[in-house]
């Protein structure tokens, strides 16, 4: 190929850049001369109205660096700050290095909530449950973890879910659970933990940061039994946990849990038998009884004590347990009225019912619907009808064919009407003590339930029948002393209000009531039946309410978690939105 081939060539190769071709580097170019700085002879060669003139020395450019650079570039002789960790790669939701979260999040603010050691754990993952996730304090303390690199999350969502079983199997509250499996996880250094409670099913999520996924857990509760005693060594375990100065590692709390699970029952069967038949002859006592009606009243519910356990044994359902045991007391009172024993049939009745109404779950369904857990509270009070549904059953058919055998019971008769305030005083106690038997209580808690039952019941009196209030209003007051009382001794202690509170009820239950009203719907008065056992219903959400609002008047005037205007927030909703 001659030189005179190559000219088209040079030539048709010094040609400008098209706009096509400068539209995807934006730069504008121009042909250089031969010789010109840059360029050649005989090559291609192109300059831009940026170049540096001719003459002047160029910035040597650093050896290893990218050439380019921004108007956002750090100037000469600044060293920009280098991350710690040498050149991993980092995230899109990586925190920046220069970020400093604010104070407050929010326009309007969000206080720095401050949770003191000496305010009860209760309290304080109470009020972290009732925060939104985004304005939960992370931990103030160090954490006392001995474990290399910390506990392991399933491991640690295992035994919060552990500890929640025996709780909710033991009756307490689903916000009382929750709370004490947010405790164990904050023990173990896991603060992102969201736990949920319903009336079987305990489930806890935890997720270790925005960007990866979160661990999830979950148990069903197959099983329930009433162990306050168990209760309360679930409670000192929790609050050991909480204490960061104890230094509660995780095998020791297995081996604590794995305890508190093998260690048997304070009282034996027997003596749970001996405790429903005191109870039951107690009541008598206290609604008006003599003591022929007391040693009745005491077989009946012994005799349906062991026939409940009979049926609990062959794997009946409790309904049908609760149908068998309400029977024998309503067929001895039956049998005296029949063989015209000069004797209250009524209060021997009235006394087996006592031992049997279901207080206890009572008192938890309507807390958990005065909390925000509607489903569990939902699950509880259903629970509490079907109970009582098989109560009524059980004594429905005694009375049924008690009157048809001619036998003259008396709807209309008066119980309580004779005023001993004294035996009344001592029969409440002694309801009371017998009743914190049958919950397997602590034997340190039963002096002081037995003497809350005491005040209950003389509050009650007083305002019912030397004052003249409606027995709706003097039991609410009267339950709600006990309320009270029983969150003063559990914040005292660090435990579980349950064991002060529930024992303390028993006085108070609606026994005579749900008997007048049966009695009267087996001798086919249906208006006032349900009068009645109308008014047994509202006598037990009296107690319900009671109880749970002097729980919660009891917290309005002790130490809470500082930080919000309101100290203590509300438990779902605000004035229903």
């Amino acid at each position: 190929m001659t030189d005179e081939d190559r000219e088209p060539a040079a030539d048709e190769d010094r040609k400008p850049v098209s706009d096509e071709a400068r539209g995807g580097s934006g730069v504008h170019a121009v042909p250089v001369a031969a010789g010109a700085p840059g360029g050649g002879d005989g090559e291609s060669s192109t300059t831009s109205e940026f170049a540096v003139p001719e003459g002047a020395t160029p910035p040597r450019p650093v050896v290893g660096e990218a050439e380019t650079t921004s108007e956002f570039a750090l100037p000469d002789g600044l060293d920009a700050p280098q991350p710690p960790g040498g050149d991993a790669d980092g995230s899109a939701f990586s925190t920046p290095n220069t970020y400093r979260a604010p104070a407050f999040t929010p326009p309007t603010g969000i206080p720095v909530v401050s949770l003191t050691k000496d305010v009860p754990w209760q309290d304080r993952m109470r009020t972290m449950l009732r925060m939104p996730v985004a304005e939960r304090p992370g931990l103030e303390l160090p954490h006392k973890v001995t474990e290399e690199g910390g506990a392991a999350v399933p491991r640690v969502l295992d035994l919060t879910l552990r500890i929640g079983e025996l709780l909710l199997a033991g009756g307490e509250g689903a916000e009382d659970v929750e709370a004490a499996m947010f405790a164990v996880c904050r023990s173990y250094a896991l603060d992102r933990c969201e736990p949920t409670v319903t009336f079987t099913l305990l489930t806890i999520s935890y997720q270790p940061s925005l960007v990866e996924d979160p661990v999830s857990a979950s148990r069903t509760v197959r099983r329930r039994g009433t162990d306050y005693t168990r209760l309360a060594a679930v409670y000192r375990l929790v609050d050991d946990l909480s204490d960061s100065e104890t230094g509660t590692s995780l095998e020791e709390a297995y081996r604590r849990l794995a305890e508190i699970r093998r260690n048997r029952h304070p009282y034996p069967g027997w003596g749970l038998t001996v405790a429903a038949g005191l109870l039951a002859g107690a009541a008598s006592i206290l609604v008006g009884g003599d003591l022929v009606v007391f040693v009745a009243a005491a077989l009946g519910a012994m005799l349906g004590d062991r026939l409940a356990w009979l049926c609990a044994g062959r794997g009946l359902p409790e309904f049908y347990q609760f149908t068998v045991a309400a029977m024998p007391a309503a067929a001895i009172g039956v049998a005296l009225t029949a063989a015209h024993v000069d004797v209250k049939a009524s209060a021997v009745v009235t006394g087996g019912l006592f031992a049997l109404l279901p207080g206890r779950a009572l008192v938890a369904g309507v807390q958990d619907g005065l909390t925000g857990f509607y489903i569990t509270a939902s699950a509880r009070l259903l629970e509490v009808m079907y109970l009582f549904v098989g109560i009524i059953v059980g004594v429905l058919l005694v009375l049924y064919f008690g009157v048809k055998l001619g036998a003259e019971l008396n709807p209309d008769a008066a119980l309580g009407s004779v005023q001993r305030p004294l035996w009344q005083i001592g029969a409440s106690m002694l309801v009371s003590l017998t009743f914190a038997v049958m919950l397997q209580q602590e034997r340190s808690t039963v002096l002081i339930v037995t003497l809350n039952g005491g005040v209950a019941w003389s509050v009650y009196g007083a305002m019912h029948y030397t004052g003249g209030f409606s027995p709706v209003a003097s039991t609410a007051v009267a339950a709600g002393l006990v309320g009270l009382f029983g969150q003063l001794l559990s914040r005292y202690r660090y435990a579980s209000a349950l064991p002060y509170t529930t024992a303390a009820i028993g006085p108070l239950l609606p026994g005579s009531a749900t008997y007048f009203g049966l009695l009267s719907i087996a001798q086919n008065d249906m208006d006032a039946g349900l009068v009645s056992l109308t008014k047994a219903a509202a006598l037990a959400m009296a107690i319900a309410i009671g109880v749970n609002l002097g729980s919660e008047i009891s917290r309005l005037f002790l130490r809470v978690p500082s930080g919000s205007a309101g100290g203590r927030r509300a438990a779902k909703r605000t004035r229903g939105f």
